[in-house]
């Protein structure tokens, strides 16, 4: 009796775990991602002051609940000696999300190289990737037509993949929301990456 109890009790407070990637350029709005997203997803979560956050050196991890799903959030520093990093952390993912900082033209070919490092890896081939045009919120910004137009060569790199470029502002969190979402359903119906399982207890 206590086995089918036990089982039972784990099978209602299990979560389907996916790891999720971030990436892009140092100040993209990574971290500020990141943060806004553990305070809009999780009800007791006190956030760093966005305006405290500083560039990652390293890792950052987080964890967001959506229903019976957890999101776990590996955001890893951008700076161009740490891109060389990105790679060791494709196997264990299920979906990527790609911030480009929508206010930064100078360095737009620099994160667009990047992306195109990221998505031609044979280890990414099926995963979901969110591209979200960060700091819409700055009048000065690139739309996203200008992103999209900027980034076109990367298109046929793609694959049979989901993909979807939305605009965002971390700071702000227009946006944040939209793009868990999506992610999430994106996961969740990869049969190709299943998740790891978690009891929540």
């Amino acid at each position: 009796m206590y086995t089918l109890l036990s089982g039972l009790y784990k099978y209602v407070f299990r979560k389907d775990e996916y790891c999720i990637l971030i990436l892009g350029l140092d100040n993209a709005g990574k971290t500020t991602f990141l943060e806004q997203s553990k305070t809009r997803f999780s009800k007791h979560y006190r956030g760093l002051s966005l305006s405290k956050i500083t560039t990652t050196v390293g890792l950052n991890i987080g964890t967001v609940d959506v229903g019976k799903t957890r999101l776990m959030f590996w955001d890893l520093g951008g700076q161009e000696e740490l891109q060389s990093l990105w790679d060791k952390y494709y196997a264990e993912c299920h979906g990527v999300i790609y911030v480009i900082d929508s206010t930064d033209q100078e360095r737009l070919s620099e994160s667009k190289r990047a992306f195109e490092k990221m998505i031609t890896s044979e280890v990414l081939e099926g995963v979901p990737i969110l591209v979200l045009a960060n700091k819409q919120d700055v009048e000065t910004c690139l739309s996203i037509p200008d992103i999209k137009t900027a980034f076109s060569d990367c298109i046929s790199k793609i694959g049979r993949r989901d993909c979807l470029t939305q605009a965002c502002s971390a700071l702000t969190g227009k946006g944040v929301n939209e793009g868990i979402e999506w992610m999430v359903k994106c996961v969740v119906r990869n049969v190709h990456r299943p998740p790891r399982q978690r009891d929540i207890t």
